[in-house]
C-alpha cells in the first residue's frame, strides 16, 4: 500500500484494506450527502447492481474490483481513523459530473483523470484538510504516472460564505492556491479548473 504525508497528515488510497476507514467516516455522517457513499460520479449509465445493491454495497465492490479511488486523509492523533478523502479517478470511471452535457460540448482535451468530490469530518473542518486531501489525490495521481487532471469546483464570489455542507469540491480560489488553472465556467456556480500532474520520480 502507498502511504504519503501532506503536510501533518497521513495519505493513503482507498482500497480493500482501507475500506472499514472510509466507511466508518461515511457512516458518521449518515452515508454522506444524503446516503450517497460517493457513488453519484459512478452513475452514468446507472448501473443495475447498485439498485439492487444499495449505495454502500455498491462502493464497496467497485473497490473491490480496483474501480473506485480516493485519497484518505489520517491524523497522526486518531491513527486509524479517516478524516477526510478526495475521490479521483479517471473519467471512464467517474463519468456522471454535474453539466455533463455541457462540459462534453464545451472540452477541448479529455482529462487523464478528474478529481470529483471532497468530504471532511465534521470535526475537522475548516484546518485545511480539503486541501490536504487533494494534495493527497494528486500525489497518488502522480504515482499512477500523473497526467492532466480536471476538477469542478465552486466558483464562490468573494467574501460569501457557504455552509462547507454544500460544498462537494470546495471552491475555486482554494484549487487555485493548489496550482490549478481556471479555464471555464459549468453551469450555475461551478466551473472547470485544471493542472498537470507531473509523474512520481
Amino acid at each position: 500500500m502507498t502511504t504519503l504525508r501532506v503536510d501533518d497528515y497521513r495519505i493513503e488510497p482507498l482500497g480493500p484494506d482501507t475500506w472499514d476507514a472510509f466507511a466508518a467516516l461515511a457512516e458518521r455522517h449518515n452515508g454522506v450527502w444524503g446516503g450517497c457513499w460517493c457513488t453519484w460520479f459512478h452513475q452514468y449509465p446507472d448501473p443495475p447492481e447498485r439498485r439492487v445493491l444499495g449505495n454502500r454495497e455498491f462502493k464497496h465492490a467497485l473497490v473491490l474490483a480496483g474501480r473506485a479511488h480516493a485519497a484518505l486523509v489520517f491524523d497522526d492523533a486518531e491513527p486509524g481513523t479517516a478524516i477526510a478523502w478526495a475521490e479521483f479517478g479517471p473519467v471512464e470511471e467517474l463519468r456522471n459530473i454535474h453539466h455533463r452535457k455541457e462540459w462534453e460540448k464545451t472540452t477541448q482535451q479529455q482529462p487523464d483523470f478528474r478529481i470529483t468530490c471532497l468530504f471532511v469530518d465534521r470535526d475537522h473542518r475548516r484546518r485545511g484538510v480539503a486541501a490536504a486531501a487533494v494534495r493527497g489525490a494528486m500525489a497518488l495521481i502522480a504515482a499512477q504516472g500523473g497526467g492532466l487532471v480536471e476538477s469542478y469546483p465552486h466558483d464562490v464570489p468573494d467574501g460569501k460564505k457557504t455552509s462547507s455542507s454544500f460544498l462537494y469540491n470546495a471552491t475555486r480560489s482554494m484549487y487555485e492556491r493548489l496550482g490549478f488553472d481556471y479555464l471555464r465556467p459549468k453551469g450555475k456556480g461551478n466551473c472547470v479548473m485544471s493542472r498537470t500532474i507531473e509523474p512520481a520520480g
